[in-house]
């Protein structure tokens, strides 16, 4: 039973690996490239923090500076989150919403 090499996130460049190795940047993304799945289930666990912390009131640079992403990243994962009809309502509204009703 062969056991698959664990493969880590590139710290440089594809190309500054190809320079320091005297291969082809194409070699490189093809020897050390993340597994698809296992990017798949990275971002898709990105998002999931994105739309949690969304529905906790913290606005779009608040959430990219906490997750070290971009703004526009941020904005882009919200917006497709509502085209999907993912429920982005805020907790902290949601509870005074309640509580002006019984008022």
């Amino acid at each position: 039973m062969t056991q698959e090499p664990r493969r880590e996130r590139r710290t440089v460049t594809a190309r500054e690996l190809a320079d320091r190795f005297g291969v082809s940047e194409r070699t490189v993304q093809r020897m050390i490239a993340e597994e698809r799945t296992a990017y798949e289930d990275r971002s898709r666990q990105r998002r999931d923090q994105i739309v949690d912390l969304h529905r906790q009131g913290l606005k779009g640079y608040e959430i990219a500076r906490e997750l070290n992403v971009s703004a526009g990243l941020v904005s882009v994962r919200l917006k497709e989150a509502r085209s999907a009809g993912v429920d982005l309502t805020r907790y902290a509204a949601a509870g005074e919403t309640q509580e002006q009703g019984r008022a």
